[in-house]
């Protein structure tokens, strides 16, 4: 049987499991939001450009200065790459970022990803992929694919190692489980010593979390979910394929997995279903909840966050 470590305490759905920081971070976050007029009647590319230039709701990240940007073959064109390596990198995590498939990109998660170069040794691999809706399914994933063949056949010769992670947040986390999934079956590969997946998206066809949450502005509500699916297949996508929601896929010979979100995000369901069943299918799964954690909670200060990036860190750097 495989090693798993699934917390479910009810004690940690009890809002009075909240700390004190935690309820000031996301009342925070629901009054910046708030105070924003509604996003969505603006293209998303004027979005991007506003969050690239720090004009977003939340403060963009100093720049890494381990940063270096590459270019790679994709079926659809150049596929950037935006890499960060440490002085003989002890592993590799191909890196997927958040936003919904049309916004966020590699930069704008520089703060986390030096972070985890800083805290686990490994060099970071965090794919530029191609955004809907100008670019909606199937091309993301296939940019994903590209880049992680691409990591198979050059990382060890470039980083000096064969220890290659995977992960993401949000979308991103969708992006790393249609990745592994299209390498095991289109390639025969599973290249990857372990997976971080936090706060993923794992069901387009919205699990009861994300359709019951409303409107309330704790950075990603039901409208925006439905947004952000209607971009990702505007050109049209079954909901229950795997490749685009891996929930309903084969999870069998996949890598050991930790699962992380907070109880007060949009998403918490997808992760309570998705643990399980990458259980079920014989993979080691562990599974971290934090009470009163927003969507990608991460992403913002407080002692949450630190203590899930200890968590993740921890379990990469472990593999």
């Amino acid at each position: 049987m495989p090693a798993a470590v699934l917390k479910l305490d009810p004690a940690m759905f009890d809002p009075a499991a909240i700390a004190p920081d935690t309820r000031a971070i996301n009342a925070g976050i629901i009054k910046a939001l708030g105070a924003v007029p509604d996003r969505w009647i603006y293209p998303m590319a004027v979005l991007r450009k506003l969050r690239l230039e720090g004009k977003g709701p939340f403060p963009l990240a100093p720049e890494s200065p381990l940063a270096q940007v590459i270019e790679i073959d994709g079926p659809h064109g150049p596929v950037p790459l935006r890499i960060l390596t440490p002085d003989a990198p002890k592993g590799v995590y191909l890196h997927f970022h958040g936003g919904g498939w049309s916004l966020g990109s590699a930069r704008e998660n520089d703060g986390l990803n030096h972070r985890f170069v800083e805290r686990t040794g490994f060099a970071v691999v965090s794919v530029d992929y191609r955004l809907a809706p100008e670019h909606p399914y199937p091309a993301g994933p296939d940019d994903c694919e590209a880049a992680a063949l691409w990591l198979v056949r050059e990382g060890p010769a470039r980083f000096g190692t064969e220890r290659f992670a995977i992960g993401g947040e949000s979308a991103g986390g969708n992006l790393a489980v249609s990745t592994l999934l299209r390498l095991r079956d289109r390639h025969g590969l599973t290249p990857f010593c372990a997976a971080s997946l936090h706060a993923g998206c794992y069901d387009l066809g919205l699990t009861p979390s994300a359709r019951q949450w409303g409107d309330e502005p704790l950075v990603l509500n039901t409208r925006d979910i439905n947004v952000f699916v209607g971009h990702y297949l505007r050109e049209g996508g079954d909901v229950a394929t795997p490749d685009i929601s891996p929930l309903h896929g084969d999870l069998s010979d996949l890598p050991p997995a930790l699962f992380t979100v907070g109880t007060r995000d949009a998403l918490m369901d997808d992760t309570l279903f998705m643990a399980p069943r990458w259980l079920a299918a014989g993979n080691r799964t562990e599974l971290e909840i934090f009470p009163g954690g927003c969507h990608v909670f991460i992403g913002f200060p407080g002692t949450l966050a630190d203590a899930a990036l200890a968590r993740i860190h921890g379990f990469i750097s472990a593999a």
